[in-house]
């Protein structure tokens, strides 16, 4: 085909609603979909987009043009996970058609977003905007806030952080603490707003399917990742109550000395679950019989990073506030320091050694070349066979071969050109030891 109208549903709207499967190739088979879709959901703005890329489509085959529709969906999860599934399905799409160009079509500006990654695929003619027309009911107030409380992206943007908020006061106030209320709220709220913004709850949602997966294929590395969470849940409370322990202590720089404190005690934890999900995998890779070195080179480096934090947050500890009781002498540190160097050379040798046994297994797995495999036909055609009497195998010495070549009176000449065909005998003898 030589033109492509893509008709983008960012929401899966098509796959949710109904249960349609993407993607959607063919004017008969999306218009099947979009009549689906309008059916169980006779609001929904992606069915319009359908029927406005078909109307796209039947008018460049008005003029003679050689153009097909199609029509991809994402994920519920709009965003990273959603985006990735559209762009799958848009190279798996031009892997079997040979496509020029295309026109996108949406129904607004969400949509729109996956217009970069279509571009980088396939040259875009035209984008067209599917705006429906409604009447002045719909456009009221009443209904848009109707319609927007029934929108599940809409209620997780703006209403988990203000439930989560309400949830927090409300059990500070029955538990008579009332001063946490405020600090858990703009916490919990702001640690949230850190996750939409840097699109984490997406990478959490990819991990709990990457969980459910080892845990379906029986790998050990699902137990190891439970064990690691649970490691980095215990290690945030200890440092919770050694904070907690010295709150009430007058001491000056208090923030900075809880801080470092809340890090002395929690950071052995958090490596400690770093490496438990680490061995996990290692074990995994090696019952797959594939390469795990690099992860004994990430658990080095991460031992030592650990240990310099740790032995740097313990001096100043002991240093700053002798009040706490911590007693870190120099050497100590001095030493720690040393130890943490000598652990990232060893990281850093194991790297190299990995990288060097990595390119000598390319160099072994690269192509033979036709001029080599040429080469090795015909080394073969020109092997002298050496062939072995069996009353002589056990003394395992070679014999002989007598190769005898007669010709016979010419049958058949088949001419073209100057090229003359003969046909030989090969007599093959063989001639014992004993003769």
């Amino acid at each position: 085909m030589k033109t492509v109208v893509i008709c983008i549903d960012r929401d899966n709207d098509l796959g949710e609603k109904a249960k349609v499967i993407t993607p959607v190739v063919g004017r008969g088979a999306n218009i099947a979909a979009a009549v689906s879709l309008a059916t169980v959901d006779p609001e929904d703005s992606d069915t319009n987009t359908i029927f406005g890329g078909i109307r796209i489509l039947d008018e460049l085959r008005s003029l003679g043009v050689d153009a097909e529709i199609v029509s991809f969906a994402g994920d519920k999860n709009v965003g990273t996970i959603s985006d990735k599934k559209i762009a799958d399905q848009l190279d798996e799409f031009l892997e079997n058609q040979k496509v020029e160009s295309a026109i996108f079509v949406s129904d607004g500006a969400e949509d729109e977003m996956l217009l970069p990654i279509v571009q980088s695929r396939v040259k875009v003619d035209s984008v067209q905007r599917i705006i429906v027309m409604q009447s002045e009911n719909l456009e009221s107030t009443y209904y848009m806030i109707k319609h927007f409380l029934k929108d599940p992206k809409f209620l997780q943007t703006f209403f988990v952080p203000i439930g989560l908020a309400l949830i927090i006061y409300a059990l500070a106030m029955a538990t008579n603490n009332p001063q946490w209320a405020i600090i858990c709220t703009f916490f919990v709220v702001g640690f949230y707003m850190i996750l939409r913004a840097y699109s984490l709850n997406d990478k959490l949602v990819i991990g709990w399917m990457n969980l459910k997966k080892s845990y379906h294929e029986h790998q050990l590395s699902a137990i190891t990742t439970v064990a690691s969470i649970l490691l980095f849940v215990i290690g945030t409370i200890t440092g919770a109550i050694s904070v907690w322990n010295v709150s009430g202590m007058e001491i000056t720089y208090y923030g900075l000395l809880l801080l470092t404190l809340f890090i002395k005690t929690s950071i052995l934890w958090y490596a400690g679950a770093l490496f438990t999900r680490q061995i996990g995998k290692i074990f995994d890779r090696i019952y797959a019989k594939k390469e795990y070195q690099d992860i004994i080179v990430e658990m080095l480096f991460a031992l030592s990073g650990t240990l310099m934090i740790w032995s740097a947050v313990s001096y100043t500890l002991s240093m700053t506030y002798p009040e706490t009781g911590y007693k870190f002498l120099v050497d100590y540190f001095v030493y720690s320091i040393v130890l943490a160097i000598i652990i990232a050379l060893v990281g850093i040798y194991f790297s190299v050694d990995s990288r060097k046994l990595k390119t000598e297994e390319d160099e072994i797995e690269q192509p033979i070349s036709k001029k080599e495999i040429k080469a090795t036909k015909t080394a073969r055609k020109e092997t002298i066979i050496a062939v072995k009497d069996e009353s002589d195998l056990k003394e395992k010495e070679e014999q002989k071969v007598e190769i005898e070549i007669k010709d016979e009176p010419e049958k058949e000449e088949k001419r073209e050109g100057n090229i003359h065909s003969e046909p030989v005998k090969v007599k093959v003898g063989i001639r014992s030891k004993k003769d």
